[in-house]
């Protein structure tokens, strides 16, 4: 299964949602891609819940998982807190609860 796969089965539809987002905020391709696995990531990371589901303790889990044990970069990960922001604000639709940003 491939990440956008994981994320259409997490809810069906999703991807259509992000890349309509994507396209609705004139982003390139590079940044879709990246958006696109970032968010993929999250789900796979989670067994496929539904994003819907997941609240802001999740997120921060993935992001301290990314810095921990992956070892990102500060940058890879602001990149991938950008990614959920977007996905939850502009995709699903969700209020910002708090602007997650790596330390």
């Amino acid at each position: 299964m491939n990440m956008t796969e994981a994320l259409e089965q997490s809810q069906p539809g999703l991807v259509g949602r992000v890349n309509e987002a994507i396209r609705e905020h004139q982003l390139n391709l590079r940044a879709e891609q990246t958006y696109l696995h970032w968010i993929s990531r999250f789900v796979l990371f989670h067994g496929l819940k539904n994003p819907e589901q997941l609240a802001t303790d999740d997120r921060l889990q993935f992001l301290s998982y990314l810095e921990d044990r992956i070892k990102l970069s500060r940058a890879r990960l602001n990149q991938a807190s950008q990614a959920l922001t977007f996905f939850y604000e502009d995709v699903l639709g969700k209020a910002a609860e708090s602007r997650i940003v790596a330390a």
